[in-house]
Formats: structure tokens, C-alpha cells, sequence
């Protein structure tokens, strides 16, 4: 596949198209007067404002003047392992079990009731899924993933995927075999179409950056000025540069 990055900077705004095989694949504006701080991918320590049973949502203070919607499908797998470690991360700060340490507890029903695992004033770790458009605001997942060039780190897992866009068999089982040797315990990823033909080095090295982007978060986890951003996604221009 041939890629190709067209970006124009104007004054007050970046625009930047990714071409795959000289057809559209993405395209991005970003207003160069403010900083975005409610990008997609940027993770928030959030507290819960407003329980939606209609919806089977909730709405999240992230700071923004108007809510941020999680629904209860955009929990995630992994929501009552994470909400456990993020409990226990802030009554005990550094003294708290790390990821390799804990116990991961059973998956999150698909169907369940948001009334059953929210409740208003509750502290919840969230990220920004889409932006804020109009008069709506971000819409949230908790399902909080790191992503990088190869892989996408996803905390509090024990499951590896591989993209679908690599066809090889043969080549998806290789690349799973070394990410369930090199991954460390209670980290799952996502190996993405960069990933094939990279040899294990890589892959080590690519973990290593991302389990350390996390336990920096980790680490400035608390309940003080909530809601706060506990970690911002790369600007539109170098994250494009990324993963392409």
C-alpha cells in the first residue's frame, strides 16, 4: 500500500489528509489558535455527574461546560478491573498493587444496567472517544487504551488481537506468539498493520515506552482538582506521523 501525508498550514488552522493508494482514507482540521483539549484518545480522571437510565448512560464531568456521554457498551471489557485498580490506586497511592500484581476481575456483562456499576460523585478513569461537535459534548469510552506505532496498549487485559488488515496467517500467529511471550502480566494489546514483518526487539521496545506512559499516569492519579487530563494523545500532526 502506497500512503501519502498532504499537510497544509494555514495562519489559523492545519489541515492534513492521509491518502492510501491516492484515495481518501482520513482527513483532519485542527484550529491552530487554541489547544484541543478534549482530543480523541486524551485520558481524564472524570467523576460521575448524571446516571441516564433512558439512555443506559451516564453523563461524566471532564471539565467541559457541557457533559461528556458514556454509554454502558463503552464500559468496556475490562471496566470492573479497571474501576478496582483505580480505587485502589487513590485511597493508597504508591503504596497500591501495580497492574502485574492484581487479581483481573470477570469481564462486564454486554447487557448489564449503568445503574448497576455508576453511581453519582463516582471518580472514573475515561477517554475521549469523539470530540465535542456543536452543542453536544465528548463522547467518552472507559475502556482506556495507549496507543503507539505497532501496538495499542490496553491496561488490565489478558487478551491479544491482531489486525485483520494482515491477511497472512501465518504472519498473525507469529506476531501473537511474541506478544503473549513479551507482554507483561495483566497487559493485553492490539498489534496494528505496522506490526507485520517487525521482529520481537521492536516490539519489546515499543512496550516498554507505552507500560511507561501508563505507570507515569498512574503515578499522578489522585482525587485532588478533579476532573483533571492525566494523559494527552500526540497533537493530530505528529500522531498522523505515527501511524503512518
Amino acid at each position: 500500500m502506497n500512503n501519502e501525508l498532504i499537510i497544509d498550514v494555514q495562519e489559523n488552522e492545519v489541515k492534513i489528509a492521509l491518502l492510501e493508494d491516492k484515495k481518501l482514507a482520513s482527513y483532519h482540521s485542527e484550529n491552530r489558535e487554541s489547544e484541543n483539549k478534549y482530543a480523541v484518545a486524551n485520558i481524564y480522571l472524570g467523576k460521575v455527574k448524571k446516571l441516564m437510565p433512558g439512555l443506559n448512560a451516564a453523563f461524566i464531568d471532564v471539565g467541559y461546560d457541557k457533559g461528556a456521554l458514556l454509554h454502558y457498551q463503552d464500559l468496556g471489557r475490562c471496566y470492573r478491573s479497571t474501576q478496582r485498580f483505580l480505587r485502589n490506586v487513590l485511597m493508597e497511592g504508591s503504596r497500591a498493587p501495580k497492574v502485574q500484581d492484581v487479581e483481573l476481575d470477570p469481564i462486564l456483562e454486554k447487557n448489564g444496567d449503568i445503574k448497576d456499576v455508576l453511581a453519582p460523585g463516582q471518580e472514573i478513569l475515561v477517554q475521549i472517544e469523539k470530540e465535542p461537535i456543536s452543542t453536544k459534548g465528548p463522547r467518552l469510552t472507559a475502556e482506556i487504551t495507549i496507543a503507539g506505532r505497532f501496538l495499542v496498549l490496553v491496561p488490565l487485559s489478558d487478551k491479544v488481537f491482531v489486525s485483520q488488515k494482515i491477511k497472512s496467517n501465518a504472519e498473525r500467529r507469529r506476531i501473537k506468539e511474541i506478544l503473549s511471550k513479551c507482554l507483561p502480566k495483566n497487559f493485553g494489546c492490539i498489534a496494528r498493520t505496522m506490526s507485520e514483518g517487525k521482529e520481537e526487539a521492536d516490539f519489546k521496545e515499543e512496550l516498554e515506552n507505552l507500560v511507561g506512559k501508563w505507570e507515569n499516569m498512574v503515578a499522578n492519579l489522585s482525587k485532588e482538582d478533579l476532573p483533571k487530563l492525566v494523559l494527552k494523545e500526540m497533537d493530530s500532526v505528529t500522531g498522523l506521523l505515527r501511524d503512518t
